[in-house]
């Protein structure tokens, strides 16, 4: 009963620490957890937020019906050795990102966690995971008086770890094990110089990181002497070097140690490069991006919008499945314009057969967005005070409209005008849904009164959790 009390408790501050890191490299995120200590005792489940409501039937399938999870491990000679872990890949649940393995002291463990749409990668989250599953197989194989309870706090701060992993693992599957490059120095010196200033403006430019076996093939535009090449470690000699590849398809180029020089195309081989698009940039292997980084930090997000909510209130519509996509594709062009130009702008979709009569600037023709000169001034007016009205038609029909409506419960001052004039005339108009862009905030869609994207803040996971239910008595409660 001790020991059982003793997992308990390694659970709960693993699944701690795990949510709250996530939480911040991401979205608020929940996580969830399936495990069985032993080969011969039940498959238990812990999920104190819900994260797997709605997966019932495949988790049945997987767990109750085919018995995957009591399949021999694939290394199943090296499972009694201390500190091994055979690993689990991804479920490929939907929504859902999950990883997990098999120890000596814990028979099976999946973590899952919220795939959210707006990752650049779902890498370094399962690197994440993976950490966690390590985390907790060390603990539960140590005796209570010698717990720590260290691992939530250092899943809690795993961001810059859980990037470097997966950094490594693509290393090491596109290049094998012999690599010279330093990957921790690396994302020191990317967020060292995102937060250098140079004359009170913001990094811009990329900085290309070569394996140094293969800088012999990269056709440099200006090469630095030996003696004459930067450190990377000096953050304001590097930021004033990023002012000669500023709006331009010119790379700084570094071995992971100096600044060699200036090329205008990315090396053939493998390559880390940073981003710097002002106060945000991006992490990329080989072009593709794996995370962001702002303030000083790594983050999950691509800051775009992916504007879901959209997306499946057209689904809803009786347009044809073009129309919706072209209507999406226009309203995406103009948020994504105003996010990456940094303004304010709100924009009205309109299902009505007859488009509503607003107050606004009229045009004595309506502006035909199925044509992409049309749709780059219509992300022009998105910039004068009021809202674009855009209908099923793909038209837009005025721009800097008033939107008005009696006060509803549910306003928030803290969200600004754009947001509760949206809300109010929501509430009083049917079949239309607004969405709003703010400079500062995520981007709202709000339809009835109410906004689809408003984040639902989840109940604190409690440190003090009691035995976990077995997989089948928490299906039967379903």
């Amino acid at each position: 009963m001790a020991h059982d009390q003793f997992i308990y408790r390694c659970i709960g501050d693993t699944l701690e620490g795990l949510q709250d890191g996530l939480s911040h490299f991401s979205q608020p995120s929940r996580v969830a957890l399936i495990y069985s200590v032993s080969s011969q005792g039940p498959i238990r489940i812990h999920d104190p937020q819900l994260l797997l409501s709605g997966h019932e039937p495949i988790i049945k399938e997987l767990y109750l019906e085919s018995g995957i999870w009591k399949k021999q491990a694939t290394n199943i000679s090296r499972m009694d050795q201390p500190g091994f872990l055979d690993r689990e890949k991804n479920l490929q649940l939907a929504g859902l990102i999950s990883f997990g393995g098999r120890s000596r002291s814990m028979y099976y463990q999946m973590w899952f966690t919220e795939h959210h749409p707006d990752m650049c990668s779902i890498g370094p989250t399962e690197r994440w995971l993976e950490q966690a599953a390590w985390r907790l197989a060390h603990d539960v194989a140590n005796e209570d008086s010698l717990y720590t309870g260290i691992s939530g706090a250092f899943l809690r701060e795993y961001a810059t770890h859980a990037v470097r992993d997966h950094i490594i693992d693509e290393m090491n599957i596109r290049l094998g094990w012999d690599t010279k490059l330093r990957v921790y120095p690396v994302l020191d010196a990317i967020l060292g110089i995102s937060r250098t200033f140079e004359e009170g403006a913001w990094p811009r430019g990329e900085l290309v990181f070569a394996e140094p076996g293969f800088i012999s093939g990269i056709d440099f535009v200006i090469r630095f002497p030996r003696l004459e090449q930067p450190n990377i470690e000096n953050h304001k000699h590097v930021r004033k070097l990023l002012q000669a590849v500023e709006n331009s398809n010119r790379q700084l180029i570094s071995n992971g140690n100096y600044i060699l020089g200036i090329a205008d195309d990315h090396p053939s081989r493998f390559c880390i490069s940073a981003e710097y698009r002002g106060q945000r940039g991006f992490l990329k292997i080989d072009g593709e991006a794996i995370c962001s980084f702002a303030d000083g930090r790594f983050y999950s997000t691509t800051h775009r919008a992916k504007l879901v909510e959209v997306e499946e209130t057209l689904l809803e519509t009786k347009l044809t499945s073009e129309r919706q996509s072209e209507l999406f594709q226009v309203v995406a062009d103009i948020v994504h314009g105003a996010q990456e130009q940094k303004y304010g702008c709100t924009v009205i979709l309109d299902f009505n057969k007859q488009p509503l009569k607003l107050q606004g600037q009229q045009l004595a023709s309506s502006l035909d967005l199925s044509r992409e000169k049309n749709v780059s001034l219509a992300k022009s007016l998105a910039k004068v005070d009021g809202a674009l009205h855009i209908g099923a038609d793909l038209k837009l029909h005025r721009f800097a409209c008033l939107m008005d409506g009696p006060a509803i419960a549910g306003e928030d001052r803290a969200c600004g005008a754009r947001y509760n004039s949206a809300l109010r005339f929501t509430a009083a108009q049917k079949d239309l849904i607004v969405v709003v862009v703010s400079s500062d905030r995520p981007v709202s869609i709000i339809q009835d009164g109410m906004a689809l994207t408003a984040q639902c803040r989840f109940e604190p996971i409690s440190l003090s959790i009691h035995m976990p239910p077995d997989l089948e008595s928490w299906l039967a409660e379903k």
